[in-house]
């Protein structure tokens, strides 16, 4: 690397510092006795949790940068104007598919109930060029079957798999980063292999949905809109990329904010878009029924993989599901008794502050939890800060987040297990549940680089 490239990163880095810490002391610095829990030791002047940083980007490589760079609305502004002046037969399908939690965020910037938002969500990104726009609900789907199905194989050889419980979930891509750099070996067996909706999403779209088409799947462009800038680091996991074809799962990640900034751009208004219905991606004619998955917004696999295991083990139904919190509201605790004995303990824990407090006690042996739903962002998905954060700085829009939260919850629940869609997709595309094609298309592995980690000296664990 070059003298000026450091100078940059040093610059940068050191910025970054200043930065966090900045935030760190807006958004209330824990007690001296729970820093003490969760580190070990006091956190003083410019010294940052490694974990902190990791949920931003301030540190990216250069490849991971430029990559990065490549998730913009520039990029997609690029494809779509090459589309106007090349032949058609060079032309990129462009395909959009929207995260339902990014559903709530148009919704209450627009005024209009949820269906009526995607529809015009759906009549904006077709005007300016965009051939196809789908939900990923059906995808998340598929993504909650396969962690149940995954959860029960664990449980079942936990006697002689010291690797097999806690499960981890695995939807979350700041959350997967910080295990794979830092954790390591600790936690990175743990986690479900169950690929993320987004990138079971990105599989639909360049495989099912291309031979559907008679598309090669180079040919397709495929955009995700979500509420979390750390979805873009997932769509660059090189596991997601066809050398062969030169293609990826998913070509860009545009958070929702950004949508709504490029529709400000263009001076849209929203009742001069049209209101136009979702695509299926069977290719059936008519609307879209929106529904959601059960949990607090953020696809409910806890709640999901809990009810399926109480049945599947031992034989209890399982209607409603009774959280108690911990620490704090992002600290919850669910468990299954029968008969004064505790068969299932799970966890749902979002905030790197929650998350430092478990792997804390994990490395001391003290988990009882059989699966734990983390995610990076506290509140969950629809706090994702490509959506949730205020337009005067960087603190979270507490507002905007409850409407969001209102307004999702409106939104009717189905069971993946009752969507006949999904049963399709099994039986057409990947030749049965247990296929080798599942296996290959739905799950995925993570690596342990910790090894290879540097820990800048300002940072302590």
């Amino acid at each position: 690397m070059s003298e000026v490239n450091i100078a940059k990163r040093k610059e940068k880095c050191e910025n970054c510092t200043k930065q966090c810490s900045k935030r760190q002391s807006e958004e209330g610095a824990n007690s001296q006795q729970e820093r003490d829990e969760v580190n070990g030791q006091v956190n003083e002047g410019s010294q940052l949790l490694l974990s902190a940083c990791l949920s931003c980007d301030g540190c990216l490589s250069e490849e991971e940068s430029l990559k990065i760079s490549q998730q913009s609305l520039e990029e997609v502004e690029r494809v779509l104007a090459l589309n106007k002046k090349c032949d058609v037969s060079k032309h990129k399908v462009l395909v959009a598919s929207v995260c339902p939690q990014s559903l709530p965020f148009f919704a209450v910037k627009f005024g209009l109930d949820i269906s009526e938002a995607t529809r015009k969500l759906c009549g904006f990104l077709k005007s300016l060029g965009v051939q196809y726009v789908f939900d990923t609900t059906l995808a998340a789907g598929f993504s909650i079957l396969e962690s149940q199905k995954e959860f029960i194989q664990r449980y079942r050889r936990r006697h002689h798999d010291s690797h097999a419980l806690p499960m981890f979930t695995s939807s979350c891509p700041g959350w997967i980063r910080y295990s794979e750099r830092v954790l390591g070996s600790l936690v990175t067996p743990h986690i479900c292999t169950a690929r993320s909706p987004q990138q079971i999403m990105g599989c639909l779209v360049k495989d099912y949905f291309s031979k559907q088409q008679k598309l090669s799947p180079e040919k397709i462009y495929h955009v995700v809109v979500a509420p979390c800038f750390d979805k873009k680091l997932e769509a660059v996991r090189e596991e997601f990329y066809n050398s062969l074809l030169e293609t990826r799962d998913v070509d860009c990640v545009l958070t929702s904010g950004e949508i709504y900034y490029l529709m400000e751009q263009k001076k849209f208004a929203v009742e001069e878009l049209d209101s136009v219905p979702l695509d299926q991606v069977l290719g059936e004619a008519g609307d879209v029924a929106l529904v959601r998955h059960e949990g607090r917004g953020s696809e409910g696999f806890l709640e999901h993989v809990f009810k399926h295991a109480a049945t599947e083990l031992f034989g209890l139904d399982v209607h409603e599901i009774t959280y108690k919190t911990l620490r704090n509201r992002d600290f919850l605790e669910v468990t299954l008794e029968r008969d004064g004995e505790t068969l299932l303990q799970f966890a749902a824990i979002y905030g790197f502050r929650n998350i430092q407090t478990l792997v804390h006690r994990m490395r001391k042996g003290r988990v009882p939890y059989q699966l734990v739903e983390v995610l990076s962002c506290p509140g969950g998905c629809l706090s994702g800060r490509g959506q949730a954060e205020s337009e005067a700085g960087r603190r979270v829009d507490k507002a905007l987040v409850q409407q969001m939260e209102d307004t999702y919850s409106s939104l009717p629940l189905r069971l993946p297990e009752v969507n006949p869609t999904l049963h399709t997709l099994y039986q057409e595309w990947l030749q049965g549940q247990d296929s080798s094609q599942a296996s290959t298309l739905l799950h995925t592995q993570y690596s342990n680089q910790a090894q290879i980690h540097v820990q800048p000296p300002h940072m302590q664990w």
